[in-house]
């Protein structure tokens, strides 16, 4: 089977991706039906499960700079007894991509598959470069972050990763760290405070 046909069937298909554009800081929430939702789908792939091997200096966080990091939601879920909501109203987190562009110009996907969860599967693949080239042109895609070696270690820094955050909420829902369930190295995570949000 080709990789960029593997699916994790265990995930749910997120409908919501909350957009941090690195050079910037602007942060926007794109919903399934809308045009740049299903572009930015079609770019990153965030049911993708599999990765491609890459330099062990980007293993290691020395990768170019980050150009957006996409925290991909579902929405539809929680309430009683996660939540004093009803049920349907907040948010889950289900992945994290950040998109940069490699020294000969491809574009590549650094997955973080469960981002409240403190372990080392991080996974990497090429992007379609055409799509990416429409975006690009598009100005969806913010310039360039910072110097290469921009990266730094797991997931995306914590102010960007709560923007997003705050946006979830801020848009009349709680959100929900989910634990990844479906993953055998799954676990609430290691470090107190848990990363959840309670209604406000």
């Amino acid at each position: 089977m080709d990789q960029a046909q593997v699916q994790d069937p265990r995930r749910d298909i997120p409908d919501l991706a909350l957009v941090v554009t690195a050079d910037t800081g602007r942060t926007e929430a794109w919903h399934s039906g809308e045009p740049s939702f299903g572009r930015l789908w079609t770019l990153l792939q965030p049911t993708y499960a599999g990765t491609e091997r890459v330099p062990q200096e980007w293993e290691a966080g020395r990768y170019p700079a980050v150009r957006i990091t996409v925290v991909w939601g579902l929405t539809g879920v929680g309430g009683w007894p996660r939540t004093s909501r009803a049920p349907g109203g907040d948010v889950a987190v289900e992945r994290e991509d950040q998109l940069f562009v490699a020294g000969d110009g491809t574009p590549w996907v650094r997955t973080d598959p469960a981002p409240e969860v403190a372990d080392d599967d991080i996974r990497w693949h090429r992007v379609p470069l055409p799509v990416f080239t429409r975006m690009e042109r598009a100005g969806l895609l913010g310039g360039v972050g910072g110097d290469t070696g921009a990266g730094a270690g797991k997931g995306t820094p914590a102010p960007v990763w709560w923007a997003a955050a705050g946006l979830a909420v801020g848009a009349g829902g709680t959100l929900l760290i989910r634990r990844g369930a479906g993953r055998r190295e799954a676990g609430p995570p290691r470090e107190e405070p848990r990363q959840e949000l309670i209604d406000l």
